[in-house]
């Protein structure tokens, strides 16, 4: 996935600069905090008609999601509610910014693209559950073509060049693409191993 190769490249610049934030006392939770409380407004700024600017901004404050991780562990401050913390706001994050859009779009009775973001925002969702939930299970799911960094991407591409509609297509068809084919991989494995703990939420 784009996600790994990105994160592999990317750690020679989030290092040094996550360094200075722990000499400036920044802690790990305040900056997943404050990433969260951007995406807010960015999902204001959306649903007010600034798509270019929007998508912009996407890629600006998913960027922090990149330092929260490597800040709480050069300074050995990594704790399981911090991951715990940024996972579930990271859901809320893409959530509100796809929110802002249905806002968007049904002001303006774009109704193809209100169900298209509808569609997105469920393929998302099941692309992250289904992971977690076969994690649950101890199995590994890291399998899959669109996960959050691809669609971050793609989104912020389609608002910032003003192709939202193609590209709300792709979101809508590969992230629910992406849980099937995560789905199919859990089953796979489950075959050959028995799962413990498969009670239904």
């Amino acid at each position: 996935m784009i996600s790994d190769r990105l994160r592999q490249w990317s750690r020679c610049i989030v290092e040094p600069i996550a360094r200075g934030m722990h000499r400036l006392g920044i802690t790990p939770n305040a900056l997943t905090l404050l990433g969260f409380l951007l995406n807010l407004l960015n999902a204001w700024l959306l649903a007010r008609g600034y798509l270019a600017l929007g998508g912009v901004l996407i890629l600006v404050f998913s960027a922090l999601d990149a330092f929260d991780g490597t800040l709480a562990r050069i300074s050995n401050q990594a704790t399981r509610f911090g991951a715990f913390l940024d996972s579930v706001l990271d859901r809320y994050s893409e959530a509100a910014i796809y929110f802002g859009l249905l806002v968007y779009f049904a002001r303006h009775g774009r109704h193809e693209e209100l169900y298209l973001t509808y569609a997105a925002i469920i393929g998302s969702q099941l692309v992250s559950y289904t992971r977690a939930r076969a994690e649950g299970l101890d199995l590994s799911c890291q399998v899959g073509w669109f996960s959050r960094v691809e669609r971050i991407i793609a989104l912020s591409l389609g608002l910032i060049v003003g192709w939202i509609r193609p590209v709300l297509w792709l979101l809508a068809i590969l992230t629910n693409l992406t849980a099937a084919q995560r789905m199919l991989h859990v089953y796979r494995l489950t075959r050959s191993k028995p799962a413990a703990g498969a009670a239904k939420e």
